[in-house]
Formats: C-alpha cells, structure tokens, sequence
C-alpha cells in the first residue's frame, strides 16, 4: 500500500469518527422531553422518546441494531417480517434480472448504431425522446400490462439500464481508431469478424464504462421501485420500517444499501480496468 493510499485512509477514518461524533452530540442535544413532547406522538415514537431522549437514534443504537441484523440476515418469520439477507436477495435478482436483459438488447444495438451512420440517424430521434423519460413513469404502464409486481420492477430496471450501456457502446464503436480499421479492410475480415475481433477490444472499456453507470443507477432504482410494487426487497423494508416509525432499521437499510451499491461499482470498476489498455 502506498503511502497516499495510508494517509488517504487516515482522514477518511477521522472524518467517520468526526461525523459519528458529531450525530452523538447533536441526539443527545436535541432531545426533548414529555412536557414539550406530544403524547401521542412520543407514544409512537417509543419510550426513550417519553423519557427526554431524542427519537432519532444515535450511531451507538444504529450500530447494535445493525449487528443484530447481520447476526441473523436471513430469518423469515412471513410475509412482513423478514431478514435484511432476504430483502436484499431479492432485490439483487430484479436489478441483475433487468441489467443481464437491457446489456443483451442495448449493446448489440450500440455495435449497430455505432456501426452504421445511416442507422444512428434514424434511431436517434427514438432515443432522444426515451432516454429522459423517468423509470418510474414506466411503471404504472408495466403493472397494467405485465400485471405482475415483481415483473415490472425488472422492466424498470431494464429501462433505467438500457441508455448508458446504449449510448456507451456505439460512442466507443464509433470512435474506434481508423488506422485498426483499415488493417481489418486489408486482411479481408467480414464485418462480424471486425466486430468482435477488432472493434470490440479497442470499445470495451467505454462499453465497461456504461455498464458501470448502468448498474448505479439501476440499485438506486430499484428502491424507488419496490417502495411502489411492495411485497419483498430493501426498497419495501424501508417503506415498511418507516410505516412502523422505526428509524433505527431506515438507517440500518440506508448504510445497507449504500454499501452493496458501493461493492458492485467496485467489482464493475475491477472489470473495466481489467478491459482497459494504454496506447
């Protein structure tokens, strides 16, 4: 490890334990205590709330909740009460689901486009007229016609994937270097051949790239998404928790959720370097 690489991990952990610290002070800060407190409300929000402690918990309780999650993520006790292993289980399936689909339609797509100018013309307009248009908006539309909960997500998934990979492939298609292609043209390789053997190669890491962006922003969708659907999945864990007042378990879905969509851009960012070559 090189010495940035130590210092870089020193402030990043004096920062965590500053903003730990901080979110202490200001719980045990904020507090308030049954006189000012509605009864109602501090009955809801729990005892220690009725006692002149703040109901937003502190990282102390956040992170013995969270441990008490991960000692058992995978307990099912029906169709509400389920381990966080399990939410997050199904939610990886849809947005791998979705993401595995829109990589087999739009990079094809993207090596077409790419490829021909006459089709990059006549798709354009189709693709600027799509690509804005909110996942979400899609899935009232999904839910009518696929009439499946579970199903729609992935569409929305499919959706919310298929730009960046599309845009990306036929952006590194069509910026191959000409020298590579002529060298195709000389020996006479057919355009499937110079596809995969030329053109793939030198676009793969701008193809990788997308396909980074791409599962970004198909983790962040996929709460949204189930937050509508329901049933199972991280996305319903945190609506449901925050229909329960617990906010304890919001957090813990939050930090859970930040850190598997921080493990898949880092296995995606392995792969595009693992693609990636110097000229």
């Amino acid at each position: 490890m090189s010495s940035l690489s130590v210092r870089a991990t020193i402030v990043s952990a004096l920062l965590l334990a500053t903003l730990l610290l901080v979110w202490q002070i200001l719980v045990q800060g904020t507090g308030a205590g049954p006189q000012q407190m509605d009864p109602e409300y501090a009955r809801l929000v729990g005892a220690t709330a009725s006692q002149g402690k703040s109901a937003m918990p502190g990282p102390l309780d956040v992170g013995a909740q969270l441990w008490r999650h991960l000692s058992d993520p995978f307990y099912d006790k029906g169709p509400n009460d389920k381990g966080v292993g399990i939410q997050l289980a199904y939610s990886l399936a849809r947005v791998l689901g979705g993401y595995l689909a829109a990589a087999l339609v739009a990079i094809p797509l993207g090596f077409l486009i790419g490829m021909s100018p006459l089709m990059s013309r006549a798709l354009d307009p189709f693709i600027q007229v799509l690509k804005p248009i909110s996942p979400l908006a899609w899935m009232p539309l999904a839910l009518y016609t696929i009439k499946d909960s579970a199903a729609s997500a992935v569409f929305v998934i499919f959706i919310c994937s298929v730009w960046p990979m599309l845009l990306n492939t036929a952006f590194g298609v069509a910026t191959v270097r000409n020298d590579w292609l002529n060298v195709a043209k000389t020996l006479e390789l057919s355009r499937v051949r110079t596809a995969l053997r030329v053109i793939l190669p030198a676009a793969a890491p701008t193809i990788l790239t997308g396909m980074r962006i791409s599962i970004g922003i198909a983790w962040l969708v996929i709460v949204a998404a189930e937050m509508l659907v329901g049933g199972t999945g991280i996305g319903y864990f945190v609506w449901n928790e925050w229909n329960n007042l617990s906010i304890n378990n919001v957090i813990n879905a939050i930090l859970l959720i930040g850190v598997v969509g921080m493990i898949l851009d880092q296995l995606m960012g392995r792969l595009q370097r693992a693609v990636s070559y110097a000229e």
